[in-house]
């Protein structure tokens, strides 16, 4: 792993970078440790996790 620790403060000028992916699973690791998913949930070294952000679903969305 790098130096890079999971924080999501807007002052972070220096992004982890991508160490695997796997998108046909839906996933993708970054150097300091992070799993990133697909729906936008993550997973932190330390075992927590970051829900997925989802958008709801609205009436244009139901008449699809």
């Amino acid at each position: 792993m790098c130096s890079h620790q999971p924080s999501w403060r807007a002052s972070d000028t220096i992004a982890p970078h991508v160490v695997a992916a796997r998108p046909e699973q839906g996933w993708t690791l970054l150097c300091n440790g992070v799993i990133v998913f697909d729906d936008s949930g993550e997973l932190l070294p330390d075992g927590s996790v970051v829900a997925p952000r989802r958008v709801p679903m609205g009436p244009l969305a139901m008449a699809a």
